[in-house]
């Protein structure tokens, strides 16, 4: 399963991305992937589904796409009222195998690269 070591090496190579803090991943000054310590407000909401870790948050394309990832996996994926309106998706890193967060991670990346960035990146990755 992934960790944080794992973040660190799929997100550096992606173009223009910057490590802001201690985990935090920009790209062209957007945050794409970070690190979300559960806040009081989160974890009584969550009760005793609220993992023991601090989650991985990840823009996602749209709704829909979070939509999926919450309904097909909800043991790894999950969010709170916090993000109510937002495509972001938060993930318990520990269940997420390295394959996996390595296509999401990318996909965070595409959510909030500039447009000609992504298209300049998904063209030399074909």
């Amino acid at each position: 399963m992934a960790t944080w070591d794992d973040v660190d090496r799929v997100a550096a190579v992606l173009p223009d991305t910057a490590r802001d803090g201690a985990r935090q991943w920009r790209v062209h000054g957007k945050s794409f992937a970070w690190e979300r310590p559960l806040r009081p407000k989160d974890l009584a909401e969550l009760g005793d589904a609220a993992p023991g870790e601090a989650p991985l948050a990840l823009w996602v394309a749209d709704e829909g796409e979070k939509q999926a990832l919450l309904g097909d996996d909800p043991g790894t994926f999950f969010t709170t009222s916090h993000f109510d309106g937002y495509a972001i998706v938060l993930a318990r890193l520990d269940r997420v195998p390295v394959p996996e967060l390595e296509e999401l991670v990318q996909d965070a990346w595409l959510a909030r690269a500039p447009k000609r960035l992504a298209k300049e990146y998904l063209a030399a990755s074909e």
